[in-house]
C-alpha cells in the first residue's frame, strides 16, 4: 500500500507532556517533521477513570494542539469521537501504516504500559523508538542511579538534600537556610475547635468552548464513569496554570506549611495549591514554580517553614518518586510485601459508608477528582492498609479517581508510601495510626457514630480496631523495624482477652463488607 505522506521524523507528544519549552524539540524540522498526538479510549478505561480526569486530559491536549498550530508546528492529531475501542498502539500503527518516516521520537513516558505500546507499534514497522530524557524533570535517571549507588536503602531526605545543593535552593553560604534541611515537624499543626480562618477560594476556571465540548463528549461516551462534571474548573492550559500558581502563592502559601496535614469538613482545598495536575501535565515547569516560591520567602511574604515544606513536595518527593518508578518498574506494580488480598470495598466508588472521615474524603474525591496528600495517605490509604486491600486494587483506584494521577507519581506513592507493599523502598515504616490521629488532625470524628478512642464495642472506630489488629497480625515483621518499636510494645501491653476481642471484631468488620478473598 502506498504511503499517503512522508515525514523525516515523528515527534510523539503524550497527554501529560504538554509543553514546547523543551529540548525535545531542539532538532525539529518544520519542513519535514510532524508532531503526533492521539486521544484514545483505552486511556480512560484501563482504569475506570473519573470524568474530571478524562476531561482534564482531553481538554488540555486540545488546547495544546491549538498552541502547536498557532506556532506553525505540523500536527497530526486524532480526536476521540466515539466509544469505539482504541489504544495508543492501535492509533500509532494506523498512522505509521499510512505515513512513511525515518525516525520516531518520544520523551520518556510516565507510564510503563504506554512505553511498551509505543515500542511495539514502532518496532512492528521496522523502526526504533528514540526515547529521550524528559527535561521537564529535574533529576535524570543517570543522576538517580549515581545517587543510589552503594546505598543499602533509598531515602528521600538524602536525595532531597542533594537536589537543594544542585539547584542552590533555600541555601546560604553552602548550608540550608535556617540551619535545617527539613521543617516537617513544623508542618503538622491542626486547627482549633473553631476550624480554619476564612480562606480565599482558589481561583476557578469555568469551562471555555473547548472544555465545554469535551465535557459533552465525555458525558456521551463515558456516562457510567465516576465524577460530577458540574464542578469541573481545573486549569487546562499554561496561561491558566500560571494564574493558579500565582493565586496560591499570594493567598495560601503563607499558611500552607502550618496546616498542610490538617483536614476539615467541607473544606476540600484549605491551603493547598491545586497545581499538581498543572505540573504533571507539563503546563508548569517545576523549577519555575520552586523559584517563584523561594522568592516569597526571600521577600518576607511567607515563612521558611511554609516555603521549605512546599518546595520539598516538588523538588524532593516528586522527583524521588518518579525515579523510584523508573528504577523498579515493571516489577514494582506487582509487589505485595504484607500479602494483603482483600477486595476494595464498594463504598470507594459510591461513598455509601457510615465512617465520616471516609465519607468526607471519598465524597470530595468523587465530586472534584481531588483530595490532598493527608486525606490520601492517612484516611483512604490508611483504611486500605489496615483493612488489607490488595495493593494493586488500591493503586488502580487512586489512578482512576484523581485528576493529577499519572502512574509514575501515583504508583510508588500508593504501593510504597501508603500500602508498604514494597517492603520499605519508598518509606522507612508502614504509615499506620488509629482513629485518634484522624480526630487530632480534623473535625471528621465529631460527626461520626464511631468513637476513635475505642477499639472494641458497637461504637468502636474501625480504624482503631484495625490499627491494633494490624500490629497483632504483623507483629514479627513490625518488631524488626526500629521505627515501629513503640507501637509494637504498646500492643504487647494489651491484655490477652482484649487482643482476642480486637481480632474478632476486625474479622467481623471485614466480613460485613463482603470483600474477603
Amino acid at each position: 500500500m502506498k504511503k499517503t505522506k512522508k515525514y523525516s521524523k515523528i515527534f510523539i507528544v503524550l497527554g501529560d507532556q504538554l509543553t514546547c519549552d523543551s529540548d525535545f524539540f531542539k532538532d525539529f524540522d518544520f519542513k519535514n517533521d510532524c508532531v503526533w498526538m492521539a486521544e484514545v479510549r483505552e486511556e480512560s478505561t484501563q482504569v475506570w477513570s473519573h470524568k474530571s480526569r478524562i476531561v482534564l486530559y482531553l481538554s488540555a491536549m486540545r488546547h495544546f494542539a491549538k498552541e502547536l498550530l498557532k506556532n506553525k508546528y505540523p500536527l497530526e492529531y486524532t480526536q476521540l469521537v466515539s466509544n469505539q475501542n482504541s489504544s495508543l498502539k492501535s492509533e500509532l500503527l494506523k498512522f505509521l501504516a499510512d505515513h512513511s518516516c525515518k525516525n520516531v521520537k518520544v520523551r520518556k513516558p510516565g507510564d510503563h504500559r504506554v512505553e511498551m505500546q509505543l515500542k511495539d507499534a514502532v518496532s512492528s514497522q521496522g523502526l526504533v523508538l528514540e526515547i529521550v530524557e524528559d527535561d521537564h524533570f529535574l533529576c535524570t535517571s543517570k543522576e538517580f542511579e549515581d545517587h543510589s549507588l552503594n546505598r543499602k536503602q533509598l531515602r528521600m531526605e538524602y536525595f532531597y538534600r542533594e537536589m537543594r545543593v544542585k539547584f542552590d535552593l533555600l541555601m546560604k553560604d553552602g548550608k540550608p537556610a535556617g540551619g535545617e534541611w527539613n521543617f516537617d515537624k513544623e508542618n503538622r499543626k491542626s486547627f482549633s475547635k473553631n476550624g480554619p480562618d476564612l480562606i480565599p477560594s482558589p481561583v476557578s476556571f469555568p469551562p471555555d468552548k473547548i472544555t465545554s465540548s469535551v465535557i459533552q463528549l465525555v458525558e456521551k461516551i463515558f456516562p457510567d464513569h465516576p465524577g460530577d462534571l458540574a464542578f469541573f474548573d481545573w486549569p487546562v492550559n499554561a496561561v491558566d496554570a500560571n494564574i493558579a500558581l500565582i493565586d496560591f502563592l499570594d493567598h495560601r502559601l503563607a499558611s500552607y506549611g502550618d496546616y498542610q496535614d490538617a483536614m476539615w469538613v467541607n473544606q476540600p482545598w484549605l491551603y493547598h495549591s491545586r497545581i499538581a495536575s498543572c505540573l504533571n501535565l507539563h503546563m508548569l515547569h517545576p523549577l519555575a514554580v520552586i523559584k517563584d516560591a523561594e522568592k516569597y520567602y526571600e521577600n518576607g511574604k511567607a515563612s521558611l517553614f511554609a516555603v521549605e515544606g512546599f518546595i520539598r513536595q516538588i523538588l524532593g518527593w516528586r522527583e524521588y518518586v518518579r525515579n523510584v518508578y523508573i528504577k523498579f518498574m515493571p516489577e514494582y506494580i506487582h509487589l505485595n510485601f504484607l500479602q494483603a488480598k482483600n477486595n476494595l470495598p464498594s463504598f470507594f466508588w459510591d461513598n455509601n459508608t457510615d465512617m465520616h472521615c471516609l465519607k468526607c474524603a471519598i465524597g470530595q474525591t468523587l465530586k472534584h477528582g481531588y483530595a490532598h496528600h493527608i486525606q490520601r495517605l492517612m484516611v483512604t490509604g490508611l483504611f486500605c492498609l489496615l483493612f488489607g486491600v490488595e495493593p494493586k486494587q488500591v493503586h488502580e483506584w487512586y489512578l482512576a479517581v484523581y485528576v493529577d494521577a499519572v502512574e509514575w507519581v501515583e504508583l510508588p506513592n500508593t504501593l510504597g508510601m501508603s500500602q508498604y507493599a514494597d517492603n520499605g523502598i519508598m518509606a522507612s515504616k508502614p504509615y499506620i495510626a488509629s482513629g485518634k490521629y484522624i480526630d487530632r488532625m480534623s473535625n471528621y470524628c465529631k460527626s461520626c457514630k464511631y468513637d476513635p478512642a475505642k477499639s472494641v464495642g458497637e461504637d468502636a472506630c474501625p480504624f482503631t480496631t484495625m490499627y491494633w489488629d494490624f500490629i497483632i497480625r504483623n507483629e514479627k515483621i513490625l518488631a524488626k523495624n526500629p521505627r515501629m518499636g513503640m507501637q509494637v510494645r504498646n500492643m504487647q501491653r494489651l491484655a490477652p482477652n482484649l487482643k482476642l476481642e480486637i481480632a474478632s471484631q476486625a474479622t467481623a468488620f471485614r466480613l460485613s463488607l463482603n470483600v474477603l478473598k
